[in-house]
């Protein structure tokens, strides 16, 4: 059973056109304006759309939820601003950056890929328990949780249910402080059986939204869309 279809990515930004240009340029998006302010960064299919949305307040803590991208070297990550916040060591094997509003997200350096632009190759969740998210998003989107290689994190393997390879979920000491910066959208006939399966609903569509704005059973919020 399948109760939600992935719909987009969004990120909070203090300057969506800033932001917008850096990611759009690191993926190979293309971005156009919508009507509300916000940016919209366009791939070869509707699921890989990226939004980019103004908001007030600035990054303060850690991002919750980060980005996994396969580059080929780091050069043109660095020449659109990104910096480098921790090199491969120990057991990692790939950069930890910061992107121009100095969002977290990791580079992974591929043989035989282009400097740019970079493919997403997973999206990582800081959860509490990374078995009982995976869970439960594994049973949102019909997906089968994995738990191999690795057994301190959990893994779903995207397949044609996400576009992009791994929605992973690791465990980290701290405990979620602020909205996530970083969430990503669904599409739902049933608001009701997600609620019923734990997710907390944040705000109901009103004047000014068409959407349920949910949190799952970790406080991760996402956006609930009705289908068109």
């Amino acid at each position: 059973m399948t109760w939600a279809s992935w719909q987009a990515l969004c990120m909070d930004a203090g300057n969506p056109t800033r932001l917008g240009g850096f990611w759009a340029a690191a993926l190979g998006l293309t971005p156009g304006d919508a009507d509300d302010g916000s940016l919209h960064l366009d791939g070869d299919n509707d699921d890989r759309r990226v939004w980019i949305e103004p908001v007030p307040e600035p990054k303060s803590v850690k991002h919750r939820v980060h980005l996994d991208i396969d580059v080929g070297d780091l050069d043109g990550l660095q020449q659109l601003g990104a910096t480098i916040v921790r090199p491969p060591g120990d057991d990692r094997t790939w950069w930890v950056m910061a992107d121009v509003e100095g969002g977290e997200f990791c580079a992974f350096v591929r043989d035989g890929q282009p400097s740019l632009p970079g493919r997403l190759y997973e999206v990582v969740v800081d959860c509490a328990d990374p078995y009982a998210q995976a869970d439960w998003w594994a049973d949102v989107f019909g997906l089968v949780p994995e738990r191999e290689p690795q057994a301190h994190h959990a893994a779903l393997e995207g397949g044609d249910a996400l576009p992009f390879d791994y929605l992973c979920f690791v465990p980290v000491p701290e405990p979620k402080a602020v909205k996530n910066r970083i969430h990503w959208d669904v599409v739902t006939a049933d608001i009701p059986a997600l609620v019923a399966k734990g997710a907390r609903v944040l705000r109901e569509p009103d004047d000014e939204i068409s959407w349920h704005v949910l949190a799952d059973p970790e406080g991760n919020e996402f956006c609930a869309f009705a289908p068109e």
